[in-house]
């Protein structure tokens, strides 16, 4: 039998804003509001780009919209807390709520993963065997890889919601953030959580270190075939096809590093510290991405810039 204190489905969950900043949060709110439109228009905007310009309907564009796609669930699953937090100082979170939004963001955060992995293929593919590049990612090829990626996040992720049901936990349950995170929750816990943490683990081994490691091989091969080739500008041109997918991989993967580093040697740090790292993790990729894309690949960036003064002389015009 649980303790008088205890109960086997709890309530509500107490989020966290910044620690010793309440005064503040309004202000604050202002820079991560900023980030998230910021990052919805953006992503909308390479999505637009992609479905009404034909000469984008290519596997690299494909998988470009999907991670667009990811990045807009991410943002989406994040924001409505953290602003009823900040803006509303409304902290509790009903359970099956919290378990819900903690679903969805581990769940975009594997498919991201996913995606970037298939981007690495697709570059892969395209600088060893150019020839066979539209053999090989046909458009079943990639609707095939996509719906592989989303059923892989979905089924990894959903039972850990289950799991954590069956756990016990105190009346008062203050998460460390103003969003809900599996091990978060993990800390919480008033019973043995040991399957829980174990399948959480597996979970992440299963799919971003693994992810993670096909990554590297994949550049590994990339670079060996970029240095078979004779010519210095080839050899350039090559490489500069992946540099908007390279930088996409470090914004998603160095942040995520980094929250997990200082969950494990950073415990005497600031609580703040641990809250800044979390938001930069899920804030930062979703907003990037699009301007990485934007800025470094020439076909989007010309779409847009053309849009962009068609539109602005229409104006004119009228």
């Amino acid at each position: 039998m649980p303790s008088s204190n205890q109960s086997l489905g709890p309530p509500a969950f107490f989020l966290t804003g910044f620690p010793g900043l309440e005064n503040s949060h309004v202000w604050i709110s202002i820079p991560i509001c900023s980030m998230y439109f910021v990052s919805i228009a953006g992503n909308c905007t390479i999505l637009f780009m992609i479905k009404t310009d034909q000469t984008l309907h290519e596997p690299m564009y494909y998988f470009l919209s999907m991670l667009a796609l990811s990045d807009l669930g991410l943002s989406s699953a994040t924001l409505p807390t953290m602003l009823s937090v900040l803006w509303f100082n409304h902290r509790w979170i009903h359970f099956d709520a919290c378990l819900t939004q903690m679903y969805f963001i581990h769940t975009f955060s594997i498919i991201e993963s996913g995606i970037l992995l298939s981007m690495a293929f697709d570059r892969l593919v395209a600088i060893r065997n150019p020839l066979r590049y539209t053999s090989v990612l046909t458009n079943e090829a990639i609707v095939k890889i996509g719906v592989g990626v989303f059923l892989r996040a979905a089924f990894l992720v959903f039972p850990t919601a289950f799991l954590l049901k069956r756990l016990q936990y105190g009346r008062t349950n203050v998460l460390s953030y103003s969003f809900c995170l599996h091990q978060d929750i993990l800390n919480v816990v008033r019973s043995d959580r040991r399957t829980s943490s174990i399948y959480g683990l597996m979970v992440v081994l299963s799919s971003m270190a693994v992810d993670s490691v096909l990554l590297i091989v994949s550049y590994i091969m990339i670079l060996k075939t970029v240095l078979s080739i004779a010519s210095k500008v080839e050899r350039l041109r090559a490489l500069n096809t992946c540099i908007s997918h390279i930088c996409a991989v470090l914004t998603f993967y160095i942040p995520m590093i980094g929250l997990s580093m200082i969950h494990r040697y950073g415990k005497n740090a600031p609580p703040v510290v641990h809250i800044l790292m979390a938001n930069v993790y899920l804030l930062v990729p979703p907003l990037m991405n699009p301007v990485v894309y934007s800025v470094k690949t020439k076909q989007i960036r010309t779409r847009i810039i053309r849009k962009f003064w068609k539109d602005k002389g229409s104006t004119e015009a009228s």
